[in-house]
């Protein structure tokens, strides 16, 4: 064990997840690479868990941080005037199609999320939320309580009323081989009945990922939330887009990943890689919602004048450059390449868009989910030099977002590794 490992185990809790059988310190990055404390150079497919968007040392953010920095003034709270904090709101208002948005800046997903549920549920007068199963909110009382993932839900106790729906469990039973049409009609049934018989009257929202980022890169088909959202009109319901890991143009065709369900809902939470590494979330919403609080608010540490800087420097960045249209292009090459491991036994399925890409590993002859083939595919790809992300209900998916500057080169060598790593291990379980 080395002597930092050490010191972490001693002093961090246990339940604070580390990768790798002898965990990595980075000491330094450029570009889509980050070096580790032993002089070992890796190819970064995970980036901080999708927050490093535009990748490391990205010479427009430093400077703007550092021009910020060098003014003396690095906090003020919200009790004053922040400038970086209305140019941002001004760009995500504009950006997020919302009619006549506000923002509101936190520090991250977990909390944005909460201030959400806290908009929809004072504006409704209800503690009644809907969720997706398989999803994931945040590590917070509240954003635990709508999670529909055990995995990561420490207690029962809640402060919401939560009902779960379906949305990203095709391979269920009750609708195996249905079509797309069939899933959604059957799924928005369901919703139907919800509403019908296990809901009181009032229900403040419907919070989803467009795609489930910690649920293993699940996504509903396209139209789902769609066809969610005209019964949720129906009733008054509002419906929260948790953009956390999908916006900025990740998913290469729409800027928030609710834009392919063509929805443009009542709010939308954000954070990890729009500060590319600093902390930053926030809310945008309709700005009779945004208004609707009636209690005093303020955000010690949210939209502060470093994290604005970092922030505004990155959005810049992403649309300057079309990064957008970058992990499109970058994404599907990826994908051509790595379609073919569906062949292999141990693979159940490959899936994504743009730049946010998984592998789902299973048992070769019962098909049952194999979280440690997937924790050889994440050892193996770190051993030849690339580091990936692992999740899923069951763990046993590898999940994979390169910063969105990724070039062709890179991108070939990321996708070649996964192609090697996923094929040794599936050859050396067949074969043991």
């Amino acid at each position: 064990m080395s002597e930092l490992l050490a010191r972490h185990r001693a002093v961090m809790p246990s339940w604070l997840s580390l990768y790798y059988e002898t965990p990595i310190e980075i000491t330094s990055g450029s570009g889509s690479r980050v070096t580790d404390a032993e002089g070992r150079t890796y190819l970064d497919f995970f980036c901080g868990i999708v927050t490093n968007m535009l990748g490391y040392d990205i010479a427009e953010v430093r400077e703007a941080v550092e021009r910020q920095i060098a003014t003396g003034v690095v906090h003020t709270s919200t009790l004053y005037l922040l400038r970086g904090q209305v140019e941002l709101a001004e760009k995500i208002a504009r950006l997020s199609g919302i009619p006549d948005a506000k923002v509101f800046f936190t520090n991250s997903g977990t909390e944005a999320n909460e201030t959400a549920l806290l908009l929809a549920t004072c504006a409704r007068g209800t503690d009644q939320v809907l969720a997706l199963r398989n999803s994931y909110h945040g590590r917070s009382y509240g954003t635990i309580a709508v999670t529909g993932n055990r995995g990561w839900k420490n207690s029962s106790l809640s402060p919401l009323n939560v009902h779960y729906l379906h949305g990203t469990d095709r391979t269920a039973p009750a609708f195996r081989g249905m079509s797309d049409a069939e899933y959604i009609e059957a799924c928005v049934a369901d919703l139907r009945d919800v509403l019908v018989t296990a809901t009181a009257p009032d229900v403040a929202c419907m919070i989803a990922e467009p795609i489930q980022g910690v649920g293993g890169f699940a996504m509903a088909p396209e139209g789902l939330l769609a066809a969610y959202k005209e019964v949720l009109d129906e009733h008054g319901i509002l419906f929260v887009s948790d953009e956390v890991q999908t916006g900025w143009g990740r998913t290469g065709s729409s800027f928030f990943g609710i834009g392919d369900h063509g929805v443009v809902p009542d709010a939308m939470t954000f954070a990890k890689g729009l500060g590319n590494g600093f902390a930053v979330g926030g809310v945008v919403a309709r700005g009779d919602l945004m208004d609707g609080l009636t209690a005093k608010g303020v955000a010690t540490f949210g939209g502060n004048p470093v994290s604005m800087a970092a922030a505004n420097a990155t959005l810049d960045y992403v649309l300057d450059h079309d990064l957008q249209g970058n992990a499109a292009r970058r994404g599907a090459f990826i994908m051509e390449g790595l379609r073919p491991l569906t062949d292999l036994s141990s693979v159940a399925d490959v899936r994504g868009k743009g730049l946010m890409f998984a592998i789902e590993m299973v048992d070769p002859v019962s098909g049952a989910p194999a979280p440690a083939l997937a924790g050889a595919v994440l050892e193996g790809a770190r051993e030849r030099g690339l580091l990936v992300g692992q999740g899923g209900v069951h763990n046993n998916v590898l999940r994979m977002a390169p910063p969105l500057t990724l070039n062709e080169e890179d991108a070939r060598e990321g996708r070649d590794i996964l192609v090697d790593t996923v094929t040794a291990v599936d050859t050396k379980v067949r074969t043991a």
